[in-house]
């Protein structure tokens, strides 16, 4: 008995330790830096990643997508389809069923009912949802018991995975946002910055374009999650302090999008604080081309479709200034490994990759000057071209980021030899990103000509990204100023294709609608690619857990995450 004491002892000794390595909140707190600081938790507000990630803590969709771009359930129990018959044999409705263990963060349960009042959250006209083309042809969302929730298409939807996947698609709760419907959602303020979730983490406090405090979600499905029983996240600031912040000075354990020239980054891994982590997307830097005027004269109406703009609307102009811009430089100078020169909105996934722009691969300074030329636009005394009037002077925004200042410098010396002046003007990331329908420096306002950013699409099935630009689906004042058509594109050939892919089911007609749409935005010229864009972001060597998702909100694990002893 003496010797089997020993034994027993220790083995207790081990599954106590075993036991308390799984209590929620065991590894303390974790600290993660947005340097774009978010400005809202309530992504169906904002279309801003910075938004989307945050609130991706708090809030969780049905499915979404893994590491490796495979569609996965989450708060649903399986993904329906129609060999499981969760996709109705004619593709018209879909079926999902919710986990039976679903509690929000206030100790409530989630039912289907909150799933149905999200769809017509976000379907409400005057609600100015910006995840509205995840929700493309949908007609009907109803309950058809507490857990099962039946989805109705008005045209057969071979590719049903659009409403609540994905971190921009989550479900909230009925009776937190009750009253916060149409017009009234941006009034929401608590709700909007404070919304009771189902993810691992609820909020605490949130100090809007500065930090957010959460804790650990006591009523969190799985008893041993998260690991952490604090989080942190700090906005503001540069991608450059942030990456000094995990790689060098080991203040923070996560630093997301380190927009950082290659030699930087490089020089701050060599202190041996922290990893750098990558991955390639869809993730496109690109120029956008006001179709409308921001004139200020027009007070209200000044970048909706009611006005022209007087200069962008002609093709040459906008072919002539993709034309003058040497991607091979932006890569070098910016991105490195992390970069790749692309002609395309869409440059993944394989099939969806088309070949059809690639003249833009090389710089035409002198094709640009001939096209001006030929469309009447000619030099004046100073240089600047002109024709009718008007002068070829544009303004020309983005975010405060040195790479991004690095890229205006050069884009506007480019132009300048092409006869065209640029006004360089960089806003603020937080509020650039943000969704604030009363701020003026927005990128959904758009109060420019140009402006400059990244963006891409979740998944691997482009046809809710493509959708965006279809007509109507332009921030205006009547949207609260939401929308994802942000250079107010309008053509009816376009939106006919946007239609046809709906309703398409076999994968190599899909891959060539798209490629046509991706095409056609390009060959006008209201979207001009500059860089396909790796994440790059970087965690602590201490943190575990952390699987790097191009595909969905780079948080999508957060429950997973722990600390390394």
């Amino acid at each position: 008995m003496n010797r089997i004491l020993p034994v027993i002892l220790a083995t207790a000794f081990i599954l106590a330790s075993a036991t308390a390595k799984a209590e929620r909140g065991r590894d303390g707190h974790v600290g993660i830096l947005y340097w774009q600081a978010p400005s809202i938790l309530n992504p169906y507000l904002s279309g801003g990643t910075k938004d989307l990630e945050a609130a991706s803590l708090i809030l969780e969709p049905l499915a979404r997508h893994d590491e490796n771009g495979t569609l996965v359930p989450w708060l649903a129990e399986g993904v329906p389809t129609v060999t499981n018959g969760g996709v109705s044999d004619d593709l018209t409705t879909i079926t999902w069923t919710l986990r039976d263990d679903l509690v929000w963060s206030d100790g409530s349960p989630v039912t289907s009912a909150d799933v149905v009042f999200t769809a017509n959250y976000c379907l409400d006209p005057a609600g100015g949802c910006s995840g509205l083309t995840q929700f493309n042809d949908v007609v009907d969302v109803e309950a058809v018991d507490e857990r099962i929730v039946r989805i109705t298409f008005g045209v057969a939807k071979p590719y049903p995975y659009g409403p609540f996947v994905g971190a921009n698609s989550p479900i909230l709760q009925k009776a937190q946002f009750a009253e916060c419907t149409g017009a009234r959602a941006p009034e929401c303020t608590d709700a909007n910055f404070n919304p009771i979730g189902t993810g691992p983490f609820r909020v605490v406090e949130f100090r809007s374009n500065d930090v957010i405090s959460l804790e650990a979600n006591p009523h969190y499905r799985d008893p041993s999650k998260p690991a952490f029983a604090t989080v942190t996240l700090k906005g503001g600031g540069d991608a450059a302090s942030a990456g000094r912040a995990v790689l060098e000075t080991g203040e923070f354990d996560y630093a997301w999008n380190l927009q950082l020239a290659p030699d930087v980054l490089e020089g701050m891994q060599d202190a041996g604080l922290g990893v750098v982590v990558s991955g390639f997307g869809t993730l496109v830097e690109r120029l956008i081309v006001n179709l409308t005027d921001p004139s200020p004269g027009l007070g209200d109406e000044r970048s909706t479709r009611t006005h022209p703009h007087p200069v962008l609307s002609d093709q040459a102009i906008r072919k002539a200034l993709s034309m003058a811009i040497d991607r091979e430089t932006l890569v070098e100078i910016g991105y490195g490994p992390a970069g790749r020169t692309t002609c395309n909105i869409v440059p993944a996934p394989a099939p969806y990759t088309s070949t059809a722009n690639d003249d833009c691969l090389v710089q035409d300074i002198d094709g640009a000057n001939r096209l001006l030329d030929e469309a009447g636009w000619l030099p004046g005394a100073d240089g600047i071209r002109q024709k009718d009037g008007a002068r070829l002077s544009i303004v020309y925004q983005t975010s405060t980021n040195a790479v991004r200042q690095d890229f205006q410098a050069l884009i506007k010396h480019w132009w300048s030899r092409i006869g065209v002046e640029t006004e360089l003007r960089n806003i603020d990331a937080s509020v650039f990103f943000g969704g604030d329908p009363g701020n003026p420096d927005t990128y959904l306002k758009f109060l420019a000509d140009i402006q400059m950013y990244a963006n891409g699409f979740d998944g691997t099935d482009p046809e809710p990204y493509l959708a965006s630009w279809r007509c109507g689906n332009e921030p205006r004042p009547d949207t609260q100023w939401q929308g994802q058509n942000i250079p107010r594109y309008c053509n009816a050939t376009y939106d006919a294709l946007v239609d046809e892919m709906a309703r398409t089911g076999e994968p190599d007609e899909r891959a060539r609608l798209g490629r046509m749409m991706n095409d056609m935005l390009m060959q006008d010229h209201v979207l001009i690619p500059l860089v396909h864009r790796g994440r790059v972001s970087a965690h602590s060597a201490s943190l575990g857990g952390v699987l790097l998702n191009t595909w969905d909100s780079e948080l999508w694990n957060v429950a997973d995450w722990y600390r390394i002893r």
